[in-house]
């Protein structure tokens, strides 16, 4: 069967940062690991670095680099003296680096608490680079795209990443919101260190409830219902035809016999499940792209061929894994605490697992990925050990680069009124509500293009907020009115932050066009407010990396949050508008926009497209 498979085309190509530090500063030596043209606070660290290398013999730069730290309650940079084992005693070695310590461009002041020396970097270069390199990584690359945050890590590597994976005939349903968010997130992140990315969207497409379908359809099918909606519509009819299996045992057998027929290959039966199929896949297409969210690949368990699962169980009895239980084989995994696996059912018809397996030989042979990661609801925990556990038992080298990605559930999503739903009922209703707030405003409401639009990106963006706020293991309530305040920690506060942000050149035309980063007189930005945003500012390339380690979109959606809250404190005493000093409030247009741009990013990394206006 043709599958919409394609070959990656995503290979981020990054071509060298067009930002450098200046040689006006004084020289640092090269740390393996880190980069400065793309993560200027790197600099800063092997400042630090040296400074303690310099003081205490024989630690190198390298060593005492992996010890900086970020600093808590104010400080910048912190280093634990004690990690690195030294003879003497603490207080000793802190006096010895303290009374080496010069002032320099880079570093400001050293101070010893305990056994911790905190380091406050210099503010003016602070500021200066960290504007400049934003600058320089939003507006002057080579790939002309944004490319604040972005890194080489997973250079030459290819990742696949299997999420969303709905059921076809079911309508879209809010249990598969999360992998689709989560997932849609990880393709974004991975893309942004560099990975060649495949998002495989491995629909529920097989099986007997098509066999089900398939006897409904015959008795409630209408072509004209079908062509307008065909998930919605298959979704009548499965309701309808279970209702009556479950008073009429026939039905099932007559099912049953239908899907037999579809394994074996009997054109008549397969005829309607493949148009079912492609109006699906393009009923979903549509939702995915209003959620932002695209996929390289529709493939499905109807495209792992009969002979990979043959051959798989062939290999598992071979090796002999397999025993049989009245009919059923299945291996036997209790020595790894991972009970007994079944890989065929009685009547011989084959089971999720064993499609999985023969799915992932499949796919390794196609793609030779470097990563494997599948999103899929800690419910599948087991499912998912006993696969990966499977495939190592088969000898498979590769097994050990499969990655399962977890989350916990959504509770009480429903509409309003309280029904239980599908997706786009939860989005229509979210962006009713927005909409309605919207027209509290007569004159901003008048100013937006497309205010539906703006609404919907709104509610969708409070949906995932909410969803990616917290760790992804937790179960979390769904809550409507959370959701969709502009008040706290929500999604329409982040996109409020960014649209705040962007009024700023609306409503100051007289200060543009800014001049070049390199000659704004950062020096005047002196409140504490100002260095707190441009030090965060210049933390987002870190936290990507440590997404990149956790799989925590919570990571990115948290320093959203910190940005916005920093904005927020400091909007009334960092003022542009109604600043007499030209030049001053020049320098803070450029630090607040380069606060929407950093903003914009973190949002887009999130699958969120930042707003302009609303």
């Amino acid at each position: 069967m043709a599958s919409t498979s394609a070959q990656p085309s995503n290979k981020p190509v990054l071509a060298p940062s067009p930002f450098s530090v200046p040689s006006d500063l004084p020289k640092l030596p090269e740390v393996a690991g880190t980069d400065p043209t793309r993560c200027v606070l790197d600099s800063f660290r092997i400042a630090i670095a040296k400074v303690i290398a310099d003081a205490l013999e024989p630690l190198t730069v390298e060593q005492v680099y992996q010890g900086v730290d970020y600093g808590k309650k104010g400080e910048d940079f912190t280093v634990a003296l004690p990690r690195f084992k030294l003879p003497g005693k603490i207080d000793e070695l802190a006096k010895k680096v303290i009374a080496k310590f010069q002032p320099d461009e880079w570093i400001e002041s050293v101070t010893h608490d305990r056994a911790f020396l905190h380091f406050r970097c210099r503010t003016n270069t602070l500021t200066r680079l960290v504007l400049d390199q934003i600058h320089a990584l939003t507006y002057d690359t080579a790939s002309k795209q944004p490319e604040y945050g972005a890194n080489y890590l997973g250079e030459g590597k290819r990742v696949i990443i299997e999420y969303s994976s709905p059921n076809i005939a079911k309508s879209f349903h809010v249990g598969h919101l999360r992998s689709t968010i989560i997932g849609a997130f990880l393709a974004n992140l991975y893309k942004a260190c560099g990975w060649e990315v495949l998002s495989l969207n491995y629909l529920g497409d097989w099986g007997t409830q098509f066999g089900l379908i398939a006897v409904g359809f015959e008795k409630y099918g209408s072509q004209e219902a079908l062509e307008k909606d065909a998930i919605q519509h298959l979704f009548e009819i499965y309701v309808k035809v279970n209702a009556e299996a479950e008073k009429d045992p026939s039905i099932r057998e007559e099912a049953a016999a239908w899907f037999k027929r579809m394994e074996d290959g009997d054109e008549e039966a397969l005829k309607n499940w493949r148009v079912w199929r492609q109006l699906s896949v393009r009923k979903y297409a549509e939702e995915y792209d209003r959620l932002n969210v695209h996929f390289d690949a529709y493939t499905g368990e109807s495209e792992v061929p009969q002979e990979s699962m043959d051959k798989a169980l062939k290999q598992l009895q071979e090796l002999n894994l397999i025993e049989e239980d009245n009919g059923a084989l299945r291996v036997n995994l209790e020595k790894y605490k991972l009970g007994k696996a079944v890989v065929r059912k009685r009547d011989g018809t084959s089971i999720y697992l064993t499609r999985d397996i023969g799915g992932a030989v499949e796919r390794y042979n196609k793609y030779k990925f470097d990563k494997m990661i599948y999103v899929i609801s800690a419910q599948q925990d087991m499912h998912v050990a006993q696969f990966f556990k499977v495939l190592e038992l088969m000898g498979f080298d590769w097994a050990k680069n499969l990655e399962h990605v977890n989350y916990g559930l959504v509770q009480g999503m429903s509409t309003r009124k309280g029904t239980v739903v599908f997706l786009d009922q939860i989005i229509r209703e979210a962006a009713s509500v927005m909409h309605e707030q919207m027209r509290k405003n007569e004159d901003k409401y008048n100013a937006i293009e497309d205010p539906e639009y703006v609404a919907r990106e709104i509610g969708i963006t409070g949906i995932k907020i909410q969803d990616m706020a917290a760790k992804r293991i937790n179960n979390y309530t769904f809550n409507w009115d959370r959701m969709l305040s502009f008040e706290g920690d929500t999604g329409p506060y982040l996109q409020y932050a960014h649209v705040r942000l962007s009024s700023i050149e609306r409503k100051n035309p007289e200060l543009l066009p800014l001049p070049a980063p390199s000659q704004l007189k950062t020096d005047l930005l002196v409140e504490p407010q100002a260095r707190e945003i441009a030090f965060l500012l210049g933390t987002y390339p870190d936290v990507v990396k440590t997404a990149l380690k956790t799989h925590e979109p919570s990571g990115i959606v948290t320093f959203g949050f910190r940005l916005s809250h920093a904005i927020s404190s400091a909007w009334e005493t960092v003022i542009v508008k109604g600043e007499q000093d030209k030049e001053k409030a020049k320098a803070r247009m450029a630090l607040y926009l380069a606060a929407r741009d950093v903003l914009g990013a973190a949002l887009r990394l999130l699958s969120i497209r930042p707003l302009e206006r609303m």
